[in-house]
């Protein structure tokens, strides 16, 4: 499907991950944990609770929403159950935001604990890869979709999105000679869930923090950086392979919520890469304070024809709500460097990326956050349109 643009007025959408019902919560604990549970009754808690999650996208103003993630666990956890190849280990220690943590040991040890993979309703297992990778997913992804298109059967949409891990976001490697050949398998194991989702008539999405935390990684040359990035975009692509542009969003953002984040690597050396990806929009940070300023990249970056924008304009970091004057201000800064039909009013990044009883920004915030940033885009759009 072709992806919608903002023709005619700014369209609103976010980044996937919503909080999800208690009563969901208690049974899909149970069955990340091993313990029984009555599977029918599981999944048709997950149908209804995406059903209503569409539901209050659409009452808050939504023009292209999704599932909310309902089903998942975690926006990359998910992919123990679709990808074999792969063995959980609870002991191993990868490295992760190791500048921001180093230089502040004290915050991010309290923080990691009640926030962020701390807070979910089970551990955040790392995945390591241990032999061939292949997909095994096809029944999952297709109940995703499946209890999508249920729920948005009857709602006023203008295009409908369902995200996805990036290979990047996957695991780790100590099977395959190289790292590329490691992403290279594991981009044509994801092919398959990218593939059906398109085949399906909606948009996918491919979630990708790690793009951004590649390049404030420490202890690795700015040349080794950009390395490691180009070939996880050249991953990317070929498991876009046959996959129009324009049926393909790609998000990435800074894999910290709240945080003094002074290691966030500018957008500005990111941004030639990700324009690299075979993508008709991309979604990215732009309204937490170590990030607002980064409309002014696009004064010197042209945007390729035929792409657009999907800049945070309210953030997931915060319960403050922000107020509907400063997301239209938000909205028309980039709509004047890039045009206003190439820009689609966003999210920062997920409100519940992990399956969690407490997430960082309250659900009742979330929706008010969803309705002032429909109201911006109102503004906004008087604005541009006249």
């Amino acid at each position: 499907m072709d992806m919608k643009r903002s023709t005619d007025r700014i369209l609103t959408t976010h980044c996937g991950s919503l909080p999800r019902p208690k009563d969901l919560l208690d049974r899909m604990k149970a069955k990340a944990s091993g313990e029984p549970y009555d599977r029918e009754a599981y999944e048709a808690r997950v149908r209804s609770a995406v059903a209503e999650i569409v539901r209050q996208q659409a009452a808050c103003g939504i023009d292209i929403p999704t599932d909310g993630e309902q089903g998942k666990p975690g926006f990359f956890a998910y992919v123990r159950e679709r990808l074999a190849g792969f063995e959980a280990r609870p002991d191993a220690q990868f490295p992760r935001f190791t500048a921001e943590t180093e230089a502040f040991p004290e915050y991010y040890e309290e923080y990691m604990g009640r926030a962020m993979t701390g807070a979910a309703i089970t551990p955040i297992i790392p995945l390591v890869c241990n032999g061939p990778v292949s997909y095994r997913g096809l029944e999952a992804v297709r109940r995703d979709i499946d209890n999508l298109k249920a729920a948005v059967a009857g709602a006023k949409a203008e295009d409908v999105f369902l995200p996805s891990v990036a290979p990047s976001g996957v695991g780790f490697n100590e099977y395959y000679g190289t790292e590329q050949e490691y992403f290279e398998a594991v981009g044509a194991a994801m092919h398959h869930e990218y593939q059906a989702i398109v085949d399906a008539g909606f948009l996918v999405q491919i979630d990708d923090p790690f793009l951004t935390e590649i390049f404030s990684r420490p202890g690795i040359t700015v040349a080794a950086r950009r390395d490691a990035a180009e070939m996880w975009v050249a991953a990317l692509n070929g498991a876009l392979r046959g996959i129009p542009a324009e049926s393909v969003r790609f998000h990435t953002c800074y894999g910290i919520n709240e945080g003094p984040r002074v290691h966030d690597a500018p957008l500005k050396d990111i941004v030639d890469v990700m324009l690299k990806i075979n993508a008709g929009a991309y979604s990215f940070e732009a309204a937490n304070p170590r990030h607002e300023h980064e409309y002014h990249v696009w004064e010197t970056v042209k945007l390729p024809g035929g792409k657009a924008l999907i800049p945070g304009v309210i953030t997931h970091a915060s319960n403050i709500v922000e107020h509907p004057e400063l997301i239209a201000e938000r909205i028309v800064r980039y709509a004047q460097r890039v045009g206003r039909e190439n820009v689609i009013a966003g999210t920062d990044c997920g409100f519940s990326s992990q399956a969690t009883y407490h997430p960082e920004v309250h659900p009742t915030v979330v929706w008010e956050k969803f309705r002032a940033m429909a109201e911006g885009a109102r503004l906004a759009t008087r604005q541009l349109w006249g």
